[in-house]
């Protein structure tokens, strides 16, 4: 299926009408990552970055983020949101620690809420970086990517283990 569905008959960008479509219960599952320095990761873990508690500031600024979606990506529908959390988990590398972002977001809606998954990580990851580049600019953001998404005529998708 290779159809262009957000423009419309004259080539021009449009925001696909939803409003035939059912409502259905609909989540989606993103993750994206930060790998930092350890000396990032001891203030992290430790709770010394002076600006505050990095991941909590930046789980509400990625929850911030997912209600906000349409406002940034223009073909996003608004919707309202029935959840959004996040989950978190170091993995410590070669003389680095990766932190692993995962966001989990529900609605009931007619649309999906991938765009709004997405999102979330990615304004948490940017969060990570802001709260702490004071410390070591060289934080590496990514990859960013959809895990999981459910409901809708399109059905499931799970992301194929690599």
């Amino acid at each position: 299926m290779s159809e262009f569905t957000h423009f419309n008959e004259h080539g021009k960008a449009r925001m696909v009408d939803i409003s035939e479509k059912n409502e259905t219960a609909r989540t989606a599952r993103a993750a994206s990552s930060v790998i930092v320095s350890q000396a990032v990761y001891e203030k992290m873990t430790k709770g010394e970055v002076k600006k505050g508690d990095v991941l909590s500031v930046a789980q509400v600024a990625g929850i911030m983020a997912a209600k906000k979606t349409s406002d940034i990506i223009p073909m996003c529908h608004p919707l309202a949101l029935t959840g959004v959390d996040f989950s978190f988990r170091w993995e410590p590398k070669e003389e680095e620690y990766e932190l692993m972002i995962e966001s989990f977001v529900k609605t009931k809606g007619s649309t999906g809420v991938e765009m709004e998954a997405l999102t979330a990580v990615s304004v948490c990851a940017l969060t990570i970086y802001d709260m702490c580049k004071a410390i070591d600019k060289s934080i590496t953001i990514g990859p960013t990517y959809l895990i999981t998404k459910t409901g809708g005529k399109s059905g499931d998708y799970k992301r194929a283990e690599a």
